[in-house]
């Protein structure tokens, strides 16, 4: 394929035959197999080539453009990223509304019609004036009228200019005007010459009726035939053939379809060959990568781009304010949700009690007589009444086997049983002790029986249970003048080192918690903004400007990186000072924590965008990778209770030495001097490192 410079070159061919593939390779975003391609003297993606780049003006078969943009604020972007200055943007824009008969510039590009979206998008690759301009089906969907001005238009720019274009198009008719036409059918370039050329040689009224031959000829060798094959080939007189595109007899394209006419089998019996002159010019001459000065070498982004990255990034976040302020107020809910309904002890729990101390009358009444002072009457309710002012709702039974069976019914969490002389018994044996009978050793214990089925509530049934008997010892004892102490377990619990004496669960998940809402809800937020950008176009476009992985990598991050930081401020301000969770230490030192956190979940995202096609496989692996992260980075259980293997894999997790940091600094109060909260933040650091690595190098290598 050879596209002289100054001239219009018409790619022409049926769908799926390589028109848009070879595009994407002249413009440098598809790698070719085999062979040798040369755009504007160099090899496409090699530094100096300007390809991709601002030389190349590139519009796709899909619209690309950002629905949420006005026409003036679209052509506006493309023309930033080319490095046009304003005043020069402005005039191209009045200029190109009015060639492409578009409304006026400040209507949304989502409000266009699908021809006006088309005819917006030739705009978008006008704008700046490339050397090379590369149009792929650019009037589909336009009207006769404003097709003819379009051509005589591009016809203008390669006369008065010298620019060069190519055009994909399915009106084959209209590429008349073209100085070059290439038929291309599967894969093969059937000919490749001008109009006129081919008119006269294959004696034919119209460009539709020459390809239709050459595909007929390219078919010989078939063992079918039809009537429609048949009177072509009879109709034309087929001389010696030397073009080896049109001899496919290894090959079975034994149909013709598309948007040339109805399938046609073809056979070669009544078939020679044809011979069609396509030059084969010799490739220019490699002249060498051009030297590179040190500022270039130091230079991995141009600051024009950047401008209008962040610009249009920032226009579109205002755009859609309804989304972004869903998006900030969503871990706000969060983590609400969180602190009201996690970690809190559990209220009105049932417990079945079988007091034999007590007779019928009180069991109807469901009350137990109230006990104060050194009385030793009783004792079962005064141990009952405390403990029922821990939030247990007690149920009185007239049996064990009626307590025991509101367990078994799931009607109660457990049933406490006391004999009939209960209070007695206590008293004797506190005063006969090691002498007491076993008889008076059994009647002065309370049988207890739990359901253990629910981990949270038994153990707490069990704790306080268990609690509460010391405290009422205790009470009875300094009621009777007696020191509690001799009531009490002969250990001696003092302060915790870190903590409070009752561990809190919200206190312990808090950290995990916190990490998990801003890192998750961070990856979110970046794979959706680069997902919408590459299925509809937009990214590709944009690379085939000349703009960098590392450039919409950098923009996305500063954009973006406000929005996190606003999640992570009000993350924090519910969490510390309207909920109140326990906080030992520095907060600079939390948010910068929770910052960096929210900054490598921003850097996954973008690998997730980048190394998958859709939002629902985004989803999944985004849904695939939080489970085992949450389950193995020691927020719900600790990390030194699970197996040994999970074990070693948790801390190649990226939440694992955060979660622990942070844990570290809200209980313990440590600094950045100790081991446990710095490893938290060289974890994260290498992390956002190595997603950034795996982000850029996606963007680089993964074409098309």
């Amino acid at each position: 394929m050879t596209v002289p410079k100054g001239a219009i070159y018409g790619l022409l061919g049926a769908s799926g035959c390589g028109k848009t593939t070879l595009l994407a390779c002249i413009v440098g975003r598809r790698r070719l197999n085999s062979g040798e391609l040369w755009v504007l003297g160099g090899h496409p993606g090699t530094r100096g080539s300007g390809v991709p780049g601002p030389r190349i003006g590139y519009m796709p078969q899909e619209v690309a453009l950002y629905g949420e943009f006005t026409m003036r604020e679209t052509l506006a972007y493309f023309g930033m990223i080319a490095g046009v200055d304003s005043k020069k943007i402005e005039e191209r824009t009045d200029f190109l509304l009015k060639l492409l008969q578009l409304p006026t510039g400040s209507k949304f590009v989502k409000n266009l019609s699908g021809g006006q979206q088309r005819r917006m998008s030739l705009a978008a690759a006008l704008v700046h004036e490339p050397e090379l301009l590369i149009l792929d089906e650019p009037t589909v969907g336009v009207d006769p009228v404003l097709r003819q001005s379009i051509w005589d238009h591009l016809v203008d720019i390669v006369k008065n200019r010298n620019q060069t274009v190519i055009i994909t198009t399915h009106y084959i008719d209209e590429t008349r005007q073209a100085n070059v036409i290439g038929l291309l059918r599967g894969g093969r370039m059937l000919a490749e010459e001008s109009p006129e050329y081919l008119l006269n040689k294959y004696s034919c009224e119209s460009l539709e009726e020459v390809f239709l031959k050459l595909a007929i000829f390219q078919n010989m060798g078939k063992r079918r035939r039809s009537s429609i094959a048949q009177e072509v080939t009879e109709q034309v007189n087929v001389p010696a053939i030397s073009n080896p595109a049109l001899d496919l007899s290894d090959e079975d394209h034994t149909e013709i379809s598309g948007e040339f006419g109805d399938n046609v089998s073809m056979s070669s019996k009544h078939l020679e060959t044809v011979e069609t002159d396509v030059a084969n010019p010799p490739l220019p001459p490699d002249e060498g990568t051009p030297p590179m000065k040190f500022w270039e070498r130091m230079s991995i982004m141009k600051m024009h781009r950047v401008k209008a990255l962040v610009w249009k990034n920032m226009l579109w976040m205002w755009r859609n304010f309804g989304v972004m302020a869903f998006i900030v107020g969503l871990p706000v809910v969060q983590i609400i949700l969180f602190c009201y309904a996690i970690g809190h002890d559990p209220t009105g729990l049932p417990v079945a009690v079988a007091n034999y101390e007590l007779d019928s009358s009180h069991v109807a009444a469901q009350k137990c007589p109230t006990v104060m002072g050194c009385n030793y009457t009783y004792m079962s309710c005064r141990y009952l009444n405390m403990l029922q002012e821990k939030t247990i709702t007690l149920r009185y039974y007239e049996t064990e086997q009626d307590a025991f069976e509101e367990v078994r019914k799931g009607k109660a969490w457990g049933a406490l049983v006391f004999a009939s002389n209960y209070s007695e018994s206590l008293v004797e044996r506190t005063e006969a002790g090691r002498s007491a009978e076993n008889a008076t050793i059994d009647a002065s214990e309370v049988e207890v029986r739990l359901d253990m089925s629910n981990q949270q509530i038994s153990t707490m049934l069990y704790r306080d249970i268990q609690l509460t008997y010391f405290e009422f010892i205790e009470n009875i004892l300094d009621d009777c003048d007696i020191d509690p102490k001799a009531g009490r377990i002969p250990i001696n619990w003092h302060k915790p080192v870190y903590g409070d004496r009752i561990p809190n669960f919200t206190d312990f998940a808090a950290p995990g918690v916190i990490l998990t809402v801003i890192f998750f809800l961070s990856v979110a937020m970046t794979t959706g903004a680069l997902l919408i950008e590459r299925n509809e176009g937009m990214l590709e476009r944009c690379l085939v400007s000349g703009i960098t992985g590392s450039e919409i990598l950098f923009s996305q991050v500063t954009t973006q990186f406000a929005l996190m930081f606003c999640q992570t401020l009000s993350v924090l301000v519910f969490s510390f000072y309207m909920f109140g969770l326990t906080n030992h230490g520095n907060m600079g030192l939390i948010i910068l924590l929770c910052t960096i956190n929210g900054l490598c979940g921003m850097c996954f995202g973008f690998v997730i965008a980048c190394a998958v096609d859709t939002e629902r496989t985004a989803t999944y692996v985004a849904m695939g990778s939080f489970l085992p992260i949450v389950m193995l980075c020691g927020i719900i259980w600790p990390i030194e209770g699970m197996y040994p293997i999970l074990r070693i894999v948790s801390f190649f997790l990226p939440l694992t030495y955060s979660t622990e940091s942070l844990r570290s600094i809200l209980q313990r109060g440590w600094g950045l001097e100790e081991p446990n909260v710095y490893n938290g933040y060289i974890s994260i650091l290498l992390w956002t490192l190595l997603f950034l690595i795996g982000s850029i190098l996606l963007l680089k290598f993964k074409k098309g």
